[in-house]
């Protein structure tokens, strides 16, 4: 049999379709797999180049096929689906992968480490902790109003609201027992999430690279943490640009014959790592507000034309360009190549 130069590998949870190609691109391999008998067949292949699709449990199988002596590549999802023929089934996606890792000018997902993605796990974790917290608090408050108690808005206000519930004499005693589960269940997430995010600041701490994002204006200990976890390789972006175009924060580009066209931002990539930049690159400019700190005239000038919202997307995309920077470099972040600590209101 001609030799495989190339194997694209449509995964599942227990079926695992391939398709090579050898040296004159002619397909020579189409096979299904079982989870149990995968293993066992690339052990027994020579080394060669695999992509796979990034997707649930890529990162997995990448890892054990490159301790097998392989190549992995992993593709995005949206860069496959162009390659893909008339058809959707197994066969056909793992040929269109194997079509797809060919060209070269393909981008393509790191692998990351298992401590990597233990890391990303505590940021998920966390995550939904909040999640979970805000849905209890709505709760807690929409029901307390059922019963003429209200409290102003913030989170520093639920413990209060609580205590004024546990003493008003005149609820129903259901309602005061259902609002006691309500109560203890709140305390114990609260605890859940003191003792995640206490692990996620050691984490911090001990990342070095970490540590001097954080000193960036409107990145603070989360926000730098989730920009180490979530980019493992900062050097596969060929710019700052590209960087902030994979977050999602450039504009939707609808140019054609020489007029330019640009549209509102793309949302691509990471939804928490971008919502992470805009709300510090939001508070930053809510502090200069409050405290009338000098800011840079391209800033003020935005301000006077665009709504606060808007300018928070364009500091979070110099903010996204300069942490792109510091971690390629190994640089420390220094003030006058950053954007301000604070933005005065025009």
């Amino acid at each position: 049999m001609d030799q495989i130069i190339r194997i694209g590998m449509d995964t599942s949870k227990h079926i695992f379709q391939l398709h090579g190609v050898n040296a004159a691109e002619e397909p020579i391999l189409r096979k299904k797999l079982r989870r149990q008998d995968m293993v066992t067949f690339f052990t027994k292949l020579p080394p060669t180049v695999i992509g796979i699709e990034a997707c649930g449990g890529s990162h997995h199988w990448a890892r054990v096929l490159e301790s097998l002596g392989h190549t992995v590549k992993m593709l995005p999802p949206q860069f496959v689906k162009p390659y893909l023929k008339r058809g959707k089934n197994d066969a056909a996606d793992a040929e269109a992968l194997c079509e797809a890792m060919s060209r070269p000018t393909m981008r393509f997902v790191p692998v990351k480490t298992a401590e990597q993605q233990a890391a990303l796990m505590l940021v998920g974790l966390r995550d939904r902790l909040i999640r979970q917290r805000t849905q209890l608090t709505n709760a807690i408050r929409g029901y307390a109003a059922e019963f003429g108690l209200v409290a102003a808005k913030g989170l520093v206000r639920i413990e209060p609201l609580l205590e004024r519930i546990r003493d008003d004499a005149t609820l129903p005693p259901l309602a005061r027992e259902l609002f006691d589960i309500h109560a203890k269940e709140y305390t114990q997430l609260q605890a859940r999430l003191e003792e995640v995010e206490d692990k996620l600041m050691a984490w911090h701490r001990a990342n070095e690279c970490s540590r001097r994002l954080a000193k960036i204006p409107g990145i603070g200990p989360i926000g730098a943490s989730m920009l180490v976890m979530k980019t493992p390789n900062p050097e596969a972006f060929r710019s700052a640009r590209h960087f902030a175009a994979w977050l999602g924060l450039t504009p939707k580009d609808h140019s054609t014959a020489g007029k330019v066209r640009l549209g509102v931002i793309t949302r691509a990539g990471d939804e928490a790592l971008r919502r992470v930049l805009v709300n510090g690159a939001t508070a930053v400019i809510r502090h200069a507000q409050r405290s009338h700190t000098r800011a840079p005239l391209w800033l003020v000038e935005l301000l006077k034309r665009k709504p606060p919202k808007l300018v928070a997307v364009a500091l979070a995309n110099k903010i996204a360009r300069i942490a792109w920077k510091l971690m390629v470099t190994g640089e420390g972040y220094k003030a006058s190549s950053a954007p301000p600590a604070a933005v005065c209101a025009a």
